[in-house]
């Protein structure tokens, strides 16, 4: 959403820090953000790219950080960045497919800083964010599925019904919000249902 509208001025959160390291250097240091793929990248293509994605998911998982976060995420099975919920290991494996070549990944970075540059990028909680909403802000919301994804980054204390009770007060205070989540969503057994 953020990259589609690249709003003048705006506000984004997380409360994954590695997450927001990311978009933080990407805002302040554009070309540090590049140095942090392309050192990971050789590294992890210098011989076999499995070996070398396990080496960086080590580091990562003995400090989580964003510059280790950056190249997993792109390197990953499937894109999807997945945790223990007892102890925030990460543990997707390596994908089949072969991670964005540093110049790709460049390209990238320059449009991303261009679509961003009115963004700031804190890193706090959707409960905090949401209670600075003013009227007439507009916030967009787009949480995990409260029963499927609690293996994603930050999901396993996310809370449905703090989030609705958040959305709610901002709605009272005159603020308009946008909220993307599928309510039909089947999980297991389970049909998930909101009113």
């Amino acid at each position: 959403m953020l990259g589609t509208l690249f709003p003048k001025r705006a506000v984004a959160s997380d409360a994954f820090l590695p997450l927001i390291e990311i978009w933080q250097q990407l805002k302040s240091d554009p070309r540090g953000l590049k140095q942090w793929y392309e050192v990971r990248w050789s590294a992890a293509h210098s011989a076999d790219p499995k070996e070398g994605y396990e080496t960086i998911k080590a580091s990562y998982n003995q400090r989580p950080n964003g510059a280790d976060l950056l190249y997993l995420s792109r390197a990953c099975y499937g894109g999807v960045v997945c945790f223990r919920k007892r102890d925030g290991y990460m543990s997707t494996p390596c994908g089949p497919h072969k991670a964005m070549k540093p110049g790709i990944f460049n390209e990238r970075v320059d449009e991303w800083a261009r679509r961003t540059a009115g963004t700031e990028f804190v890193h706090r909680d959707f409960v905090d964010s949401i209670a600075r909403a003013k009227e007439g802000d507009v916030v967009y919301c787009d949480p995990p599925y409260s029963h499927s994804q609690t293996i994603l980054y930050g999901a396993q204390r996310f809370d449905l019904d703090e989030l609705f009770r958040a959305v709610e007060a901002a709605k009272l205070r005159g603020a308009f919000v946008a909220l993307s989540i599928d309510g039909s969503k089947k999980s297991g057994d389970q049909q998930l249902h909101i009113e």
